[in-house]
This record gives C-alpha cells, structure tokens and sequence, in this order.
C-alpha cells in the first residue's frame, strides 16, 4: 500500500471519457481527514473541474472500516499543546487556522462542483467525514454506514457546514443530534436527508463498472448528471437498508427539543426515561459531553437558521479556531484520544454554569469582512 494521504486514479468511460476517483489513504487511523488529505484533494478537485475529459468523480476510503471517522484532531491537539504558548487565550492557533479554513473551502467546494461527485459513504462517516459526503451530488449508503456527528465528546461542536444543513433535517432534531452525538444508520441516513441511494457493500465494483459503462451525452451538466443518475437507478435497494431508528422516534425527538433553549433541552434529553436503547446511548453521550460545546450546538443552529452556506463556514471557522484557543478542544481530545481516560475536565461543571459572557467571547470575531479567510466564498452556484 502506498503512503500516499491519498490516491487518485481514473476510470475510463465507454464513451471516450474518465471518472475520477479519490481514495483517502489512511486506513489506522479510519481515514481521519488529515491537512495533507484536504490540500491535495482540494487541488486535483480544482484540476478535474476544468478538465472535459472528467465526467464525474468518485470518493472513498481506504480499508474495511470507515469512509472517514473526521478530522485529524490528534494533529490539532498536538498543535495546541506542543507549539507556543500552552495555556489560555494564548495558545497557537495557527495550525487550527490554516486546518480549518483548508477543510471548510475543500467542503464547500463539494457543494457547489460542477460536476457529479459519488462519496461511498461506507463504514464509519464522521465529522469531517461527514462533511466531505454532505455536499456530494451523490451520496452513497450501505449496510455497514455509521454517521455521527459527536463533536460533544471532544468539546467541539457540528462544524463542516452542519450550521446550515442540520436546519434543513425536520425542526428540532438537528438539534438533537448536535447535542447527543446520535448514531445513524443507513436508512437514517436516507430519511434525514444526509444520503441518496442505498448499495450493498458488496456492489460496490459492480457500480463503478456500470458508471464506466454508461452514456455521458454532450458532457452538459445536465447529460453528467443523468448518465450518473441513470446507473444509480438500477443499483437502488433501499429496502434493504437496516430498520429506521429516527423516523418512527420523530415526534418524541422533536418533542425533546421544541421551542426551549439550550439548558432546557439539555435537562429534557437527560430526564427522559422512554426504554430505547438508542435513546439511551445518545443520553449518556450528551451527559458526558461538554456543557460549553451544548450551548455553542444550539447558539449556531440559532445563527444560521436563514443564512447562506457560505456565511455558515465563515462563522464555523471563527469559532471554530476560538474553541481552540477558548474552548474545552485540548481537553476532550486528550480525554477521548490521548491519555483515553475518557474522563475529561470540563470548564464548567453543567450546562447551567456556562456564563453567557464565555460564549460571546468565543463568538467573537477574528477577522473582519475584509480579512476573513473565506471571505471569497459565495452562493452563486449550486448547493444543497
């Protein structure tokens, strides 16, 4: 296997043309979307955009286990704890700066591609994995798909866009899931919007034949998009997805949510006594979460309500690099990941101790308009 972050390759196509396909290469790590991963995708992305020869572009993960289990966090603890100064406000932020503004524009590039881009969303899929498949024109689910998003765990919060696109799941259970760090399977995923087809596992080259297979017309986009679509149709089996866990608890999860802030949500989930084994586990992940990242899945859901993709990364990334700076990032990290005592010290002891005045100074911003990063992200194409 070769050490490369990851492997590109092309397919050719019956009718004369190629299907790019990009293989995050970390398997030991369940693919943990590295800086190096981000860089190079996002460049042969830009290439094959522009190149007429490219009819579509196919993602996926090495190894049996997971498409991509999220970010590289380990870097980023590292990062804040091994370079400059070690505590408080003052820690180095650089890297968490050039890592997320990396993966933010590498995400909402997905969104908006020109051309179909296919994530096998197969095995674990979280976070920063997550947002690598939420953008895609074609989002792929099979029997072994596992999405969460339990950026609570480590003291982050749902970043990679799921500001704006958790706001467009049924109200309230965007939320929900922010807060509990849910589990998803494959028809989960299906009914909340976060996939399109379901294919068996063991389908996989089949498909990747028949996409090579079939008739990609005058290249238009619209041509790309139904040669894509026309071989997706065939390979569809969603009745064999695994048994829905959300849709039949609909009303109780929008229940457990609606119309309250965030420590009132927090008190309902953790109250709640219905005998439901997922039930359960989100509970005793949201109560072992961070109070401060609770707060900060409800502020942003708040935020970005109305707003644009665009706008939601710009903000994602200002919190995200304060979270590290401010926030209980290093901490949960080195609880979960480091040292695995999974025992981690939070700032404040519940979710009714964190000041007001701790979250504006995370909200803060860092940049002006002028000088934001993503500054030059806009709406004027295609997303989600």
């Amino acid at each position: 296997m070769t050490d490369l972050a990851v492997i590109f390759d092309e397919l050719p196509t019956r009718d004369g043309g190629r299907i790019g396909i990009a293989t995050l290469n970390a398997p030991k790590s369940l693919n943990a979307l590295s800086l190096d991963m981000a860089r190079q995708l996002d460049a042969k992305l830009q290439a094959w955009a522009v190149d007429r020869s490219i009819v579509a572009v196919w993602l996926e993960g090495s190894g049996e286990k997971a498409f991509c289990a999220g970010g590289d966090v380990v870097a980023l603890y590292r990062s804040m704890t091994e370079e400059g100064e070690n505590r408080g406000a003052g820690r180095d932020s650089l890297f968490a700066e050039t890592y997320f503004t990396t993966e933010y524009r590498l995400d909402y590039r997905i969104h908006r591609y020109p051309k179909p881009i296919l994530v096998w969303g197969d095995g674990i899929v979280m976070g920063g994995g997550l947002g690598l498949m939420a953008g895609a024109a074609r989002r792929l689910v099979t029997e072994t798909t596992l999405i969460a998003m339990p950026e609570i765990t480590i003291g982050l919060y749902p970043d990679i866009g799921a500001s704006w696109f958790l706001n467009r799941m049924p109200p309230g259970v965007g939320a929900y899931l922010g807060l509990t760090g849910a589990q998803l399977n494959a028809r989960d995923a299906l009914d909340l919007g976060l996939a399109d087809h379901f294919v068996p596992r063991e389908r996989r080259s089949e498909l990747l034949e028949a996409l090579g297979a079939a008739d990609y017309g005058t290249r238009s986009r619209r041509d790309l998009q139904a040669g894509v679509q026309g071989v997706l149709d065939e390979f569809e089996a969603r009745r064999q997805a695994p048994a829905a866990q959300v849709w039949p608890l609909l009303d109780h999860v929008q229940a457990l949510t609606a119309q309250i802030d965030a420590p009132a949500a927090v008190r309902r989930i953790l109250a709640d006594d219905r005998d439901d084994a997922w039930l359960a586990a989100n509970r005793k992940r949201l109560e072992a979460g961070s109070p401060l990242s609770a707060h900060l899945v409800w502020r942003m859901l708040e935020r970005h309500r109305h707003t644009s993709l665009a706008d939601a990364f710009r903000d994602e990334l200002n919190l995200s690099v304060q979270c590290c700076r401010r926030g209980d990032v290093a901490e949960g990290v080195r609880a979960l990941l480091i040292d695995k005592d999974r025992n981690p010290k939070w700032q404040h002891a519940s979710v009714d101790d964190v000041p007001e005045a701790d979250l504006q100074a995370l909200l803060e911003p860092l940049w002006s308009a002028e000088e934001h990063p993503l500054r030059d992200l806009d709406c004027g194409e295609r997303v989600r």
